[in-house]
């Protein structure tokens, strides 16, 4: 009996759905998202038929798979917890990076415009919207603490999402070492009178 034969027949439905993905994501963390369904079944141990029980093509495993990151990205942002509405800002910031540092392809793939596309829904849109709504609830208690007075809190969190979006592809380049991020993402909310003066 072949390797695949009998894998396939150890997984029920829907923990053959998931060992498939378990199988993409390896190889999507070693090769990016360069592989075919083939090389995800056999990854997976199971016959090159066995993906088509779940997916149709290439494109809805990948759609699964980011579902998956987007989720682990959500957690990770949540998670980050602090005692004030700015310090939970940069660690907001700095676990948005910290993920693209540790999951570079993953981080690649839940921002393919091919998977969601701007003004369409997707999989990944509830995983958005709660990323946004965490944000705009953060930057609503900065503001007032008194952390960033005077700004509008929508365009105030778009420039904050295109800051640490762009600061996290320099940590990807190699540009940016990731333990001086919170000290970047600090100096966003310094106002220019509290910063020293520089020295002549």
């Amino acid at each position: 009996m072949s390797r695949s034969a009998s894998a396939g027949r150890r997984y029920h439905h829907g923990q053959l759905r998931e060992a498939l993905l378990d199988a993409a994501a390896q190889l999507l963390e070693q090769q990016g998202t360069q592989f075919s369904l083939r090389e995800v079944a056999r990854q997976a141990g199971v016959s090159h038929a066995a993906p088509y029980h779940h997916f149709e093509d290439k494109h809805q495993l990948l759609e699964a798979l980011a579902e998956r990151c987007m989720k682990a990205f959500s957690q990770a942002q949540a998670a980050a917890q602090a005692s004030t509405p700015r310090a939970r800002l940069i660690g907001l910031g700095t676990a948005y990076i910290e993920y693209a540092a540790a999951h570079p392809n993953a981080f690649q793939l839940i921002f393919n415009p091919e998977l969601c596309r701007p003004g369409q829904t997707s999989v990944l849109t509830p995983y958005i919207q709660a990323d946004h709504a965490l944000l705009a609830e953060v930057l609503a208690r900065a503001i007032q603490a008194g952390d960033l007075p005077g700004h509008a809190p929508e365009a105030l969190g778009t420039a904050l999402w295109g800051t640490v979006h762009g600061l996290a592809h320099l940590v990807l380049l190699g540009q940016l070492n990731l333990r001086d991020v919170p000290a970047v993402l600090d100096s966003l909310f310094t106002p220019a009178s509290a910063a020293p003066a520089p020295v002549h």
